[in-house]
């Protein structure tokens, strides 16, 4: 094709003296003129017809147009572009396949968002961030308060208070959890505010939820920590499938948020997922993590995780502990050594203790807090479960009998489902009042 080409580009040098040669420049012109709007259809036509010129002057070709090869180049130039612009066809698919490689990338870009978004199921759930905490307080407390209203509305049909009225809520409010001492104190608050007069469910909630905030307004406290023991310990105890790590993790999370340098310490050794959840909320709230072997001395680990801590510079140690049912004597005493083997360290370790109560258990954790106490010396309490019981009153209960310090409740799995403690919002939400 280059000789044909070139031999055509010699034609026209030698056109001027023989007279056959000038017809065949008109015809160039044109084609040379078309190629730029559409040089590649056009250059295979003149291509075919350029070697049918350049075979009647081959003869002439060589004496001729050897001087004038230097003017031919500067055509050549021009002509040879577009031949190299034929790559645009095949940049073409090239281009649309660029999109592909970056197409893939973009998939895994917004997959890793709908991971996020998973994690965030915390963020399509982002409307219960948006929620108040009285308003989640209210829906974890929902069974727990119908099933009271439903029964209060069932004791007021008649118009009148009368005693056998006043009788009948009372054992409303017993078998409600709330205590005979709530139950009295409501009962006494009623009667001398609306005996022998028109009362309606709504009034009953209304005075309800006041005598309850007076009963749980003196526990509910925050919990504080003295940084003048470092590390500061918090044991946490309680009886199987409390929430006691989970609450331990919360609390971490916390902690760790507000600036404080936190260790766990798995001293649940009975169970393997025990530890391995200690480790994971270790991980999310970047807290150190004391763990042993399955069936280790847990009072030996608690000892070990208080040296780990002070070594750390940690300003608060939690301790987990295994769930233990009260009434099992060795257990307990278990728990006794893990409090002596620490006050080896600090003669007031541990400084805090936490024990975990599922509202579930109802009137069986009366009797656990009791021991608890006795044992370990507990000295604040986190409710747990809220959301999954229609017995949540036996926080009232005891309250009104332990009078020890609630701290936090739980309503939820997630971390802001742990809250301090409200007496007013309770009361309100157990009493189903706005």
């Amino acid at each position: 094709m280059a000789t044909g080409f070139f031999k055509r580009v010699f034609a026209f040098g030698g056109q001027p003296t023989p007279d056959p040669v000038p017809p065949v420049p008109p015809e160039a012109p044109p084609a040379v003129p078309e190629t730029p709007p559409a040089q590649p259809p056009e250059i295979p036509p003149v291509e075919p017809e350029a070697p049918p010129a350049p075979e009647t002057p081959s003869p002439d070709v060589p004496a001729p147009s050897a001087p004038e090869i230097a003017p031919a180049p500067p055509p050549e130039v021009p002509i040879q572009p577009p031949p190299e612009e034929m790559p645009p066809p095949p940049a073409g698919p090239a281009l649309e396949v660029k999109p592909g490689p970056q197409i893939i990338p973009g998939k895994v870009t917004v997959s890793r968002s709908v991971e996020r978004g998973v994690d965030a199921a915390p963020v399509s759930t982002a409307e219960a961030p948006k929620l108040s905490w009285f308003q989640r307080l209210s829906h974890g407390l929902a069974r727990s308060s119908r099933e009271l209203s439903g029964n209060i509305a069932g004791v007021f049909t008649r118009k009148k208070l009368d005693e056998e009225t006043l009788q009948d809520l009372e054992d409303v409010l017993i078998r409600a959890d709330l205590g005979m001492e709530t139950a009295l104190r409501i009962t006494d608050a009623l009667s001398a505010s609306r005996y022998g007069r028109d009362v309606s469910d709504s009034d009953v909630r209304t005075i309800m939820a006041s005598e309850v905030e007076k009963v749980l307004t003196p526990v509910a406290k925050p919990l504080e920590l003295d940084l003048s023991h470092k590390p500061h310990v918090v044991l946490v105890v309680g009886v199987n499938g409390t929430g006691k790590t989970t609450t331990i993790g919360k609390l971490a999370a916390k902690l760790t948020a507000g600036g404080l340098k936190v260790t766990l310490a798995a001293g649940d050794t009975f169970r393997a997922a025990a530890i391995e959840q200690l480790k994971i909320w270790g991980e999310r709230t970047g807290s150190q993590v004391v763990s042993s072997k399955l069936g280790a001395d847990a009072a030996g680990l608690a000892f070990e995780a208080y040296e780990k801590a002070k070594e750390a510079g940690s300003d608060v140690l939690i301790i987990d502990t295994a769930g233990r049912l009260q009434n099992k004597v060795e257990l307990m005493a278990e728990l006794e050594k893990i409090v002596r083997v620490l006050g080896k360290h600090d003669a007031d370790a541990p400084h805090t203790v936490l024990q975990t109560v599922d509202a579930t258990t109802g009137q069986n954790a009366m009797n656990q807090v009791e021991i608890f106490r006795n044992v370990a010396g507990v000295s604040g309490l986190v409710m747990t479960k809220l959301d999954g019981t229609a017995r949540g009153g036996i926080l009232v209960a005891i309250a009104a009998k332990h009078k020890l310090p609630v701290y936090f409740i739980g309503v939820g799995e997630g971390v802001d489902d742990l809250e301090p403690f409200s007496a007013g919002d309770f009361a309100r939400a157990i009493a189903g009042v706005a």
